[in-house]
Formats: C-alpha cells, sequence, structure tokens
C-alpha cells in the first residue's frame, strides 16, 4: 500500500481528551532529568507539589493520539518513519492539574521522490477542557523513508532557522540518567527501542536509545534555566531539527546564540563531541 495523499491529508486523527494530576506533571519534569540537584530550590519548583510548576516541553505529551500512523489504511511504512523536526508555541504556561483537549492533524506531505521518501507535516493544539483556551500548538515534522515517489507535491518545504557561524555566547551541560529512557517511556511512548537491549541491537544501536522527545525536554530545559530564570511565563517559543539519537547516561550540552527576541541553539553530547539536535530556534513570550 502506498500512501494517498488526500486520505493521509484528512486523516482521522483521534481527539484525545487527558486529565493532568500533580503527579503526572512531576513525573513528567523528573524523566527529562531535573531533580538531579535536590538542594536546587528552582528545579523543585517543577517536582514539589505544594509550587509545582509545568515544564514547558511537558506539551509533547499532552493529548497525545499514539502511534496512529501505524495503522494499515495509512499507507504509510511505519517502520522507516523518523521523527524530524519539532517545536513548540507556549501560548500561556501550561496548567500542573486539570483537563486539557489535543487535537491533531496532518498540514501538509511532501513527496521527495522514488527513493528520498516524503515528510509529513503535523500540528497538534492542545486546549483548556473547561475554558477552551489555547495552550500551546505543536508542529512536527515526520520523515516517512520509505515513502516516496507517490506522486504528491514537491513542495514546500520548511526551511531550518540558520546557526551563527560564531561561537556559543553561552552554553549548559546537563546530565542524563542511565535510566532516563526507562522512566520517561513512563509518560506514554511505548517504543521498544528505549527498553529493549535487543530491540535496539536490531535497530543498529549498542543499547536502548533516549527519546528524541526526552532530549528535546532536556534542552528545553537548558533554555529555561539559562534564559528565563526558570519562569514559565517568559517561555514563547522553541524549535528543532533532530540530528542524532543521545545514549542514555550522556552528557547534553546546548549551546546558545543571543538574537533578537531570544536566541539560536544547538545541542551536542560532550563525550562523542556528537551535534544531536540543531538548527534550534528560541524565541521569549510576546516575541514568538
Amino acid at each position: 500500500m502506498t500512501i494517498n495523499h488526500d486520505h493521509l491529508l484528512n486523516y482521522p486523527i483521534p481527539e484525545i481528551r487527558q486529565t493532568i494530576r500533580w503527579q503526572d506533571t512531576a513525573l513528567y519534569n523528573f524523566s527529562i532529568g531535573l531533580g538531579q540537584d535536590p538542594m536546587d530550590q528552582q528545579q523543585l519548583d517543577f517536582l514539589y507539589e505544594p509550587r509545582l510548576k509545568a515544564m514547558p516541553s511537558m506539551a509533547v505529551v499532552l493529548g497525545y493520539p499514539g502511534f496512529w500512523i501505524r495503522n494499515p489504511d495509512t499507507g504509510v511504512d511505519w517502520t522507516q518513519v523518523l521523527h524530524g523536526e519539532q517545536s513548540i508555541i507556549l501560548h500561556k504556561p501550561l496548567p500542573a492539574e486539570g483537563e486539557i483537549i489535543g487535537r491533531s492533524r496532518i498540514t501538509s506531505i511532501v513527496d521527495r521522490g522514488p527513493g528520498k521518501g516524503a515528510m509529513l507535516y503535523n500540528e497538534r493544539v492542545v486546549t483548556d477542557a473547561r475554558t477552551g483556551e489555547k495552550l500551546a500548538t505543536l508542529e512536527g515534522t515526520t520523515f516517512a523513508r520509505g515513502d516516496g515517489g507517490f506522486g504528491g507535491p514537491s513542495g514546500p518545504i520548511r526551511k531550518p532557522h540558520p546557526e551563527p557561524a560564531r561561537a556559543p555566547d553561552l552554553s549548559v551541560d546537563l546530565a542524563t540518567r542511565p535510566e532516563q529512557a526507562i522512566v520517561y517511556r513512563l509518560n506514554g511512548d511505548h517504543n521498544p527501542l528505549h527498553i529493549d537491549p535487543e530491540v535496539a541491537a536490531k535497530a543498529g544501536f549498542r543499547q536502548p536509545i533516549l527519546h528524541g522527545l526526552c532530549t528535546f525536554g532536556v534542552v528545553c530545559h537548558a533554555l529555561m534555566k539559562a534564559l528565563c530564570g526558570y519562569d514559565p511565563a517568559r517561555f514563547g517559543r522553541m524549535d528543532l531539527r533532530f540530528s542524532s539519537p543521545v545514549f542514555p547516561g550522556e552528557t547534553i550540552r546546548t549551546e546558545i546564540w543571543h538574537e533578537e527576541g531570544g536566541a539560536a541553539f544547538r545541542a551536542r553530547v560532550v563525550e562523542r563531541d556528537k551535534v544531536v539536535v540543531s538548527n534550534g530556534l528560541f524565541r521569549h513570550a510576546g516575541s514568538a
């Protein structure tokens, strides 16, 4: 089965209504690495229930419709898909508790040609179920490596944010924990690639890898620490490209260049000097 452009563009991705408990928020924050220093009061704000805050990146696990692209009627070879890009626009700080609704859709599909795969652009809008207020808009790109040549449009393709040629203005090192992928999957992403050594070996990795969206969360933590003083109200937007996987236990160094309204950034693992996130864009609230 191949991709049917019109069918996939209008695919009925299920709407998700989700109740957020304070335990869910604390688990998410812990799963992206907060709390490694139990004396850091600013990090405890994201773990201690009397004053609990939600990290902006938690939006990626809210209203998640599951791995729907695996359904046979999508026409997509799900074994060949990669999460290539992710962005968040935060319209207001996420609640630590409450009920939300996630509505997802495919916004465009690009056919890169036979043997070159396809690009699926998607959007999820997260709203407060009680008030209807928009909380976050998430946009992502899935690279369907096995599905090029289905006769769809060849563009447009979004341009990545350019990286400055000069040395970074500052950097933030955050260590990941050896068991971090095991903890992160409790947020709802149960892909065995992140826990089963045999599955990881078949995929060509020496061990289970960290979820890309866990890496996204670690980088969000670095940006919150360096640019927002750990205040979610100062966070506006974050876009990035995934360049390479991270192995749990490695140190992620986020390199930052100041720009008007925010910053450009990328991230690398210190131990292998390997870029894992590229073409990063950050904007403060009001500049997104």
